[in-house]
């Protein structure tokens, strides 16, 4: 006889009958509109990086460099921070859409200006953790010291702590940590559903708003 083992993932969420979500005056759909807000977050040797940044570029094939900057990988992330943002700044002010901003702390650090404008619109600032980097590697130890880090200086550069989180780049554990670290009103660090739902992690029910 074959010993069942538990499967430590739910592949079947809400089933055949997801709920109906009664979105407030009855809409069909909830958009919850996002700019990431990265530069200035990302791996540089600028910030004690051991190399250059590698992740979410025009630069097919790109490769850290070692100890070195990488003057392209700088500028393409550059242009978020002094034209990209401010050109959807526009947009979605002139428009009067409610925006969230996922904010990299290091990066809200470097950016007062970009932090100010945000705060101005009324803006949602949730985290986006400490740095723009990946955490697949790092122990469970040092990725919570980074968050507690991240959520402590979201608060000195914002003036608030983040009400919702999203690492992005995160590791196994990022989830679990979320939920032991931060009073958070929302994880983001999902892609599972289409509707939100909860997580339980410990004895704590946590609301995944799916980053999708």
């Amino acid at each position: 006889m074959t010993k069942s083992v538990r499967y430590d993932r739910d592949i079947l969420g809400y089933g055949a009958k997801p709920p109906k979500a009664n979105w407030p005056n009855n809409a069909k759909i909830a958009v919850q509109f996002v700019v990431n807000y990265e530069e200035g977050g990302e791996n540089c040797v600028l910030h004690g990086d051991a190399a250059s940044e590698a992740f979410l570029s025009e630069i097919v094939g790109a490769q850290q460099w070692a100890g070195q900057r990488h003057w392209n990988m700088e500028s393409i992330y550059e242009y978020g921070s002094r034209a990209g943002f401010w050109r959807l700044h526009d947009l979605f002010t002139t428009l009067n859409v409610p925006v969230t901003v996922y904010g990299v702390a290091t990066a809200l650090a470097r950016s007062p200006e970009q932090v100010a404008a945000m705060q101005d619109a009324n803006w949602e600032i949730a985290s986006h953790g400490l740095k723009w980097i990946e955490y697949k590697d790092f122990t469970r130890e040092d990725e919570a010291t980074h968050m507690r880090e991240a959520i402590q200086l979201h608060y000195e550069v914002t003036g608030d702590y983040p009400k919702g989180w999203y690492t992005g780049r995160c590791s196994a554990n990022t989830v679990d940590l979320a939920c032991e670290i931060g009073d958070f009103a929302y994880v983001s660090d999902s892609y599972a559903d289409d509707l939100p739902y909860w997580y339980d992690s410990g004895d704590k029910a946590q609301l995944i708003i799916p980053y999708t």
